[in-house]
């Protein structure tokens, strides 16, 4: 079970697209780092540079400079921007998407939506440019209003990951640029391209040079520096639990502001009433839709033992639906983003395997293309304690588990380091209740998909997941690029 895909090939296109650090307005840098589309491993899907410690104080210093004059800009002008730049991801969703899945392996309608989400959030956002903030407070002495206000932090800095490549550097950058701040980010190194489109219509829309700069590079490099720089008064990171708390420490240090989306192993709960077919549908969506590469993916389900049999056998159905492909050629399930990632995946089943699990589906026979195409995954008879269980995969298989009734099951769900999403399927209304108030998950789903969320409700978790201090998404984010001001008015 092992792929041949390389992480250098001869692309066959001609087109082949090159990223660049945005620095003060300008791309600069000699693209000459190779991506390789992992569902077409003789492909060149794009080229970016390289990075030094320079290029991050080049863009910090750009980003210092450009501020003030940005947070001095009225707040509808900001968001005219920002809504700008949304319809013009709009306007090259096609381009844009396609992109998206020779860089990261994805299916072409995963990347559109991809694409028109991000394009969501910029107009979300720059609407919010129109809205109130800040209240009017009675005051206990006489002649006096009270009022408040939120102030920008200043520079920013942003880490993304390559798992939605251009919605999440829009859902951080968005909330961070109609606040006033400016940005330095460092895009995922396997995904260029994504956070070069971002930035182009941002460019295109009009937003002033300097406020928006990106710097692609190692994590060891381009974040180490932005965590360590005085000038970045926060730092947003969305990626490993291991590499979010080790920038929370060093910010931390420095008494600069956090903010941590880390790893998620997240459980759904099926229970006897449930319709098997239906419960089978949520977990397949929620476990094998975007190839499982999602921090709120679903990786394991507790089921009671009278739903135990045709629950497994929906979902084996369902599993099925899930062919692996080339994204570009309408495959249900796209690539596994690189040979790592999928060497990961072999890993986790193989040792589950070997310690007694049941493989249901997902046998893998090789590719003789050496495209990094896993099969969804189904495994049962597997001990709770079993890593396939309690670590993160990050990629489509899932693990059943039996589970005496509801209590034993809801334990086993918050049995977890992780505490991102979690999801019941039942149709008593009592017992999801129950389960709402008594899991410890930041995102609760009841007969829905763990994965997915609206751009308008605040997104986090606990535990290992999150720094369970300032959320994600809808207004909600605005709370972590902003600080509070109270003000005294005598007459």
């Amino acid at each position: 079970m092992t792929s041949t895909a390389t992480e250098s090939a001869t692309s066959t296109r001609k087109d082949v697209a090159a990223a660049q650090h945005l620095i003060n307005g300008e791309w600069i840098g000699d693209p000459e780092i190779q991506r390789i589309n992992p569902a077409r491993p003789e492909e060149l899907a794009a080229l970016s540079p390289r990075s030094t410690a320079d290029d991050v104080d080049a863009a910090i210093t750009a980003a210092a400079a450009a501020q003030p004059a940005w947070a001095a800009l009225p707040a509808p002008a900001r968001g005219a921007i920002l809504m700008a730049a949304g319809n013009l991801l709009l306007e090259r969703q096609s381009a844009i998407a396609e992109d998206l899945v020779r860089e990261e392996g994805k299916t072409l309608a995963e990347a559109k939506g991809e694409v028109k989400r991000a394009s969501d959030v910029l107009r979300f956002f720059g609407s919010l440019g129109w809205a109130a903030t800040g209240e009017v407070l009675p005051s206990g002495i006489p002649d006096t209003t009270i009022t408040t206000r939120r102030e920008p932090l200043g520079v920013v800095g942003l880490i993304t990951p390559w798992n939605f490549p251009i919605a999440i550097p829009a859902w951080k950058a968005a909330p961070a640029l109609i606040s006033g701040n400016a940005v330095v980010i460092k895009p995922a190194e396997l995904t260029p391209l994504s956070a070069t489109h971002l930035a182009r219509a941002l460019q295109d829309a009009g937003l002033p040079a300097g406020v928006f700069n990106v710097v692609h590079g190692k994590g060891r490099v381009v974040g180490d520096a932005l965590a360590r720089d005085p000038r970045i008064a926060g730092l947003s990171f969305t990626g490993s639990t291991k590499v979010g708390l080790g920038l929370q420490e060093i910010l931390n240090a420095r008494r600069a502001r956090v903010q941590l989306e880390m790893g998620g192993k997240n459980g759904v709960l099926v229970l006897d009433d449930a319709d098997p077919r239906k419960a089978a549908a949520v977990v397949a969506a929620g476990a094998f839709g975007l190839t499982g590469q999602a921090c709120t993916a679903t990786s394991r389900v507790y089921v009671t033992p009278g739903i135990r049999d045709a629950f497994l056998e929906a979902l084996i159905a369902e599993a099925a639906n899930y062919t692996a492909g080339d994204g570009l050629d309408g495959a249900k399930m796209g690539a596994v983003v690189s040979s790592q990632q999928f060497e990961q995946d072999q890993a986790a089943v193989r040792t589950a395997v070997e310690r007694g699990a049941t493989l249901l589906h997902g046998e893998y026979d090789g590719d003789p293309s050496g495209a990094l195409l896993f099969p969804a995954a189904v495994l049962t008879d597997i001990a709770l304690d079993d890593a396939a269980v309690t670590e993160e995969i990050f990629g489509p298989v899932v693990a059943v588990v039996e589970v005496p009734d509801y209590e034993a099951g809801l334990a086993a769900i918050n049995d977890s380091r992780y505490g991102l999403t979690a999801g019941i399927c039942t149709d008593s209304l009592a017992l999801a209740t129950d389960f709402a108030v008594r899991a410890q998950a930041g995102v609760i789903k009841v007969n829905r998909p763990t994965a997915g969320l609206d751009l308008n409700v605040p997104f986090g978790g606990v535990k290992d997941s999150s720094t369970n201090t300032f959320r994600e998404q809808g207004k909600s984010a605005l709370d972590f690029f902003t600080w509070g001001k109270t003000v005294y008015t005598g007459v």
